[in-house]
């Protein structure tokens, strides 16, 4: 189950990053790299920090072409898919908690701490998101106002949890996932935000 919903994710966040691409006039190579570096960077990121190899995308091959197919039927409908944001935005919070999940579980078939462990499953959550703003030019979204970064932490602590409590894996994805993905769809529905620094004090 957890290999279908991560599929329908990283397709999800592939056709949302094409039209990030959109945004700043790139042609078909940058859709597709947007995409590739939305939907697979986090994994990447991640296995690249921990040292866990070989890549995703290269023990399955067939990601790339997923995203990339995805991310170019994206701009092909692009002016119909502006109908369809707050199904995108609740694709991107499913995406979040599978990824996050992921993450967690590739962490601690490694035996290491907790701390890395969680932030392994942040990293595969939303590195791939700030990967695409910053190429793209954008202040990314984990560093601005939106409760996401919140949501990955909450939703590998449940995880890791559950799973303390002696609880399967299974259910202790099933339990983090729902937890993860209402407390991201509240944040979205309510405008939760975090907390935000500014500082405007001129240095002489």
């Amino acid at each position: 189950m957890l290999h279908i919903l991560y599929i329908i994710a990283i397709t999800a966040e592939a056709m949302t990053a094409a039209l990030s691409a959109g945004r700043r006039n790139m042609d078909w190579v940058g859709v597709c790299m947007i995409a590739w570096v939305t939907a697979l960077g986090g994994g990447t990121i991640r296995n690249i920090l921990l040292g866990h190899y070989p890549m995703t995308w290269v023990s399955h091959p067939e990601y790339l072409l997923i995203t990339a197919g995805a991310a170019l039927f994206a701009a092909l409908i692009a002016s119909f898919m502006r109908r369809l944001k707050m199904l995108f935005l609740y694709l991107d919070a499913l995406g979040l908690v599978v990824f996050t999940i992921i993450g967690c579980q590739l962490a601690e078939e490694m035996h290491l701490p907790v701390i890395i462990i969680l932030l392994s499953g942040m990293i595969t959550g939303c590195a791939g998101g700030v990967l695409r703003d910053v190429l793209c030019n954008d202040i990314p979204l984990l560093f601005r106002k939106e409760v996401y970064a919140s949501v990955a932490i909450v939703t590998g602590g449940v995880y890791l949890g559950m799973e303390a409590l002696g609880s399967s894996s299974q259910w202790a994805t099933v339990i983090a996932a729902v937890i993860g993905l209402i407390l991201r769809l509240l944040a979205i529905r309510y405008e939760w935000q975090m907390p935000k620094f500014v500082y405007h004090e001129e240095w002489e």
